[in-house]
């Protein structure tokens, strides 16, 4: 009963790691586009945008290749090792249809992460990253 508790709580903990994730990639952009309109420096550190590009970078990879996220199936073994329910196909093919009650084939969802990762790319052009400047350049 106790390891059952622990794996519950282990799927939950890598679901809320999982969730954070599709934020910082869609919040990510909101911010750098909002951010340079609003002349925020902070949107455009480099590590911050390299890290934003490589998230949906790898995102877009898996959908090409037709991987299932880790963290999906971390999630499920973890569930299945706790004796609860578990759901097939990808993580946000699963709560799209669970949220909007609209199940989706996959190209629909290789498409929107492949536009949406050009958006960022895009990003990258129009408001360009920036190296953070040591103070004695600055002098």
């Amino acid at each position: 009963m106790v390891t059952e508790t622990l794996y519950h709580w282990l799927a939950n903990a890598v679901l809320t790691l999982h969730l954070c994730l599709v934020a910082f990639v869609v919040l990510g952009l909101v911010l750098v586009l909002v951010g340079n309109l609003r002349h925020w420096r902070w949107v455009n550190n480099v590590w911050f945008r390299l890290a934003h590009l490589a998230t949906i970078g790898v995102v877009v990879a898996q959908a090409w290749l037709g991987i299932i996220c880790p963290l999906t199936t971390l999630e499920m073994w973890l569930r299945s090792q706790a004796g609860t329910a578990v759901y097939a196909g990808s993580f946000i093919q699963y709560w799209f249809q669970q949220l909007l009650y609209y199940d989706a084939p996959d190209w629909v969802f290789i498409l929107a992460y492949s536009v949406f990762a050009l958006l960022v790319v895009g990003s990258w052009w129009v408001f360009p990253p920036r190296w953070r400047r040591s103070v004695s350049a600055e002098r």
